[in-house]
């Protein structure tokens, strides 16, 4: 295997490279390169940039308004973007639900919505957990019955990433209780002004609360015209969005970012004592999670490269997912370990811009213990790692 770029691909490189550099607004690299909150506006500014460049819709194919990268200009694309600080582009209507539409939905709903998520104007949730509901997500109990031209919809659905801004959410519901639990469920599409939503934040352990959400569904009234594919069919349109949510989840471009942060924070003196990079116990430690990446990267090319040749990648995006979330975890630890007793205040004032922060906090470790604490859930989200483990032995090594 052959794992240099090449000429062609070097230049892809400089070009994105150019581009982000000449583009991606100074102030919103500066939040996300120190840990800052992000408003809704941040986002779209940077997906309306991409999107008047004709970048926006990378993983798409041409025919539906995407650039036709190959997977190897994906993921340079991703990793050029996160190394110069650039907001994550919402996963959830480019990423998640589009390619669902492309494949499952008719072409009505695909003139309908894939040209609003592309230009950014209509921004998308996920309505796929409950309380109770989570890994196991075929016992789900939102329920849709079918009343003339359009479905009723009651329930709860939880951990709802940014939902507060949603126009849209695209929803598992179950409309036949009948059949075993994976074969009643449907995909909605959801408009977020309905009467009878209600959207309430769930506060994190890093104190926020404009993250996740619970949204409430009372008879919301759904037209039919908004079922993706056929009724009962959800759960095959559930795993193929799945398998690029987890993929997308491997972060490779910001675990890079964010292993040169590592490193900085290594190499400060603290009150006269050697810099921690000069612990050869801690320098290991950063060598082992460096070499950790290069494996993901590696091993993520591999799957996109499977994707773009319709082989198929649920399985080994479990890998991805697996391993992606281990290492953001290690290196919001590590980087605590780093700035030692300094990441211990927590003020999450001091993230707020023009903020004079406390002393003992300095821009670079203000964001240190709540990036900390926010990490711990990134194993769970997704499908939880467990879970993950079960589908590797059982689709993989045939366990």
């Amino acid at each position: 295997m052959d794992l240099n770029f090449t000429a062609e691909e070097q230049a892809f490189r400089d070009e994105v490279r150019q581009f982000v550099r000449a583009n991606l607004p100074a102030r919103i690299s500066e939040k996300v390169l120190h840990g800052k909150p992000l408003s809704k506006e941040d986002y779209l500014e940077w997906h309306r940039i991409l999107h008047q460049k004709g970048w926006i819709g990378f993983t798409w194919p041409r025919e539906f308004g995407g650039t036709g990268w190959s997977a190897v200009q994906r993921h340079i694309f991703e990793e050029e973007c996160a190394g110069a600080g650039s907001p994550q582009i919402m996963p959830f209507g480019l990423l998640m639900v589009a390619p669902v539409i492309m494949a499952f939905g008719n072409r009505a709903q695909q003139e309908r919505f894939l040209p609003r998520i592309l230009s950014g104007d209509d921004w998308w949730c996920q309505g796929y957990s409950e309380p109770g509901s989570g890994s196991d997500l075929a016992s789900l109990q939102t329920r849709a019955e079918r009343q003339g031209d359009h479905y009723v919809v009651n329930g709860v659905k939880t951990w709802n990433t940014l939902g507060q801004h949603a126009d849209w959410i695209f929803c598992l519901v179950r409309t036949n209780s009948e059949a075993r639990p994976q074969a009643g469920i449907s995909f909605l599409l959801i408009d977020m002004k309905s009467p009878g939503i209600t959207v309430r934040p769930i506060r994190m352990l890093d104190g926020r609360d404009d993250e996740v959400n619970e949204v409430w569904l009372e008879n919301v009234q759904v037209p039919a015209e908004n079922l993706v594919g056929e009724e009962n069919k959800g759960w095959t349109y559930a795993k193929y969005l799945l398998s690029h949510e987890r993929t997308n989840i491997a972060e490779v471009g910001r675990s890079k970012r964010e292993l040169l942060r590592l490193k900085e924070l290594a190499r400060e003196r603290r009150a006269g004592a050697e810099p921690l990079l000069a612990d050869p116990r801690f320098r290991d430690k950063i060598a082992q999670i460096e070499i950790d990446i290069m494996a993901l990267e590696i091993t993520c090319l591999r799957v996109l490269a499977a994707e773009a040749q319709k082989k198929g990648a649920a399985p080994e995006a479990s890998l991805l997912k697996i391993r992606g979330t281990e290492i953001r975890q290690a290196l919001s630890e590590l980087m605590m370990l780093a700035a030692g007793h300094h990441a211990l205040p927590y003020l999450p004032e001091a993230l707020e811009d023009g903020h004079k922060s406390d002393p003992l906090v300095s821009e670079e470790n203000a964001p240190l213990a709540g990036t900390y604490f926010n990490d711990r859930k990134v194993t769970i989200y997704g499908g939880s790692n467990e879970i993950q483990r079960n589908i590797i032995a059982q689709m993989i090594l045939g366990i």
